[in-house]
């Protein structure tokens, strides 16, 4: 599968720094990374990238899949361009998470899982996001926002391109 290209040269390097931080005997070591890596790529791991990523680090496929699918922070199918993790653990739902979930859900007229007719968002159900002391609070791409009011939300949303 290597004579096809999925990632960019600058994935592909990335996923090359990130193997050289652990003996060739653990090559598997870097496989939530370079996970990480081509999803960012391609905002989502198909099983063909999957596979790929598999072979890059050169670990039997079955090792891969059984990481994304275990993880949570991977997306096994198409997402919006910007997907909102809401936490709803324990911390956020003492502090109103469920006021914030019914108001994104009715903003963006979707539910967990789903994405909106324009592709913009994707909403997501997590179960702990580790900003206890800033519930409630959620995720978009790689930024966190802490202590939500509806207001708050519409300022960030308003915000997204």
């Amino acid at each position: 599968m290597l004579d096809k290209v999925l990632l960019s040269d600058a994935s592909l390097q990335e996923i090359d720094n990130e193997l050289d931080k652990y003996p060739k005997d653990r090559r598997q070591s870097a496989l939530l990374a370079a996970l990480r890596i081509a999803q960012e790529e391609h905002n989502w791991l198909s099983d063909e990238l999957i596979e790929y990523v598999a072979e890059v680090i050169g670990v039997p496929p079955v090792r891969a899949f059984e990481v994304a699918t275990f993880y949570s922070m991977y997306d096994l199918k198409p997402v919006g361009r910007h997907k909102i993790n809401v936490c709803t653990n324990i911390s956020c739902m003492l502090r109103g998470c469920d006021q914030i979930v019914n108001y994104l859900q009715n903003k963006l007229g979707i539910g967990f899982g789903e994405t909106t007719a324009d592709g913009k968002f994707t909403l997501k159900e997590v179960e702990c996001l580790a900003a206890c002391a800033g519930a409630p609070m959620m995720q978009i791409g790689r930024d966190y926002y802490e202590n939500l009011s509806p207001e708050k939300i519409d300022t960030i949303l308003q915000a997204l391109p």
